[in-house]
């Protein structure tokens, strides 16, 4: 596998009129310091993007490096978008020159803001009800977790108008490795706000995401929304598991629970 360099994304204009402050946190308000952050994973867990996601990396392939693959076999849940590209490289037997990578990257995001149009992908049931909920919560605060590329998320958020919903975000270019992602998530809210990781708590819809909320030392919600079923994830032993995000009542008892140190 050939090695990414790990670069900026390129600077171009942000699709969004007022594009969210990500990756650093917001400050809270005044005597309303968090006590309890919330992660969340973005595809499977908070929306599906209907394949739009494969077919925009096989876009990219396509336009930039003259390749014909639709991607089939490449495994895209739970892993960050460099790891992904690394994958669909290696099996090309392809490597970037300089300045190569950044123009894929561009050629991605330009895919996927066509692909994703109004009409395509879903919502997950409850998201906007439980963002809600988080909200109304003084000391709690909402981020994510996710190994889109910062403007990927951005993209896929806005397509449901989600995109300024999050105070904060750890994303796919700033570690291949979704584990050592998963620490920056943390450390991010440690510095940020003093919430230790005890009090993070990852939603995801993947072993993956499970795996990398234990390795940063943070609680960890799966839902059955994604590619993963239900049953799979309740070997990886999750502190809750539910089949959505719809019936989140008992998610947010155990969440102040959480919060009290419990």
């Amino acid at each position: 596998m050939c090695a990414l360099r790990q670069i900026p994304e390129a600077p171009l204009t942000s699709p969004f009129p007022n594009p969210p402050s990500w990756p650093i946190p917001r400050p809270a308000p005044a005597g309303t310091a968090p006590r309890l952050a919330w992660l969340f994973d973005i595809d499977g867990t908070l929306l599906l993007t209907e394949g739009a996601s494969r077919q925009a990396f096989s876009g990219a392939l396509r336009e930039r490096l003259g390749v014909d693959d639709d991607l089939a076999g490449i495994a895209f849940a739970g892993r960050t978008e460099p790891l992904i590209l690394a994958d669909i490289l290696a099996r090309i037997g392809r490597r970037f020159e300089d300045g190569d990578e950044a123009r894929f990257w561009d050629a991605v995001f330009a895919q996927m803001r066509m692909l994703l149009h109004p009409g395509r992908g879903l919502l997950m049931p409850g998201v906007p009800a439980i963002l809600d909920a988080i909200d109304q919560e003084p000391q709690w605060v909402s981020g994510l977790l996710t190994g889109n590329m910062t403007r990927m998320a951005e993209i896929k958020l806005a397509r449901f108008q989600l995109e300024h919903r999050f105070a904060f975000g750890a994303f796919g270019q700033e570690a291949v490795d979704r584990n050592a992602l998963a620490r920056v998530a943390v450390e991010r809210v440690r510095t940020a706000y003093g919430v230790p990781p005890s009090r993070c708590i990852v939603v995801g819809d993947t072993e993956h995401d499970i795996a990398c909320a234990r390795a940063a030392g943070a609680r960890v919600v799966a839902v059955a929304t994604g590619s993963v079923p239900r049953a799979v994830l309740a070997e990886h032993a999750p502190d809750m598991l539910f089949d959505d995000l719809g019936e989140f009542g008992a998610l947010l008892e155990w969440a102040r629970e959480v919060a009290r140190g419990v």
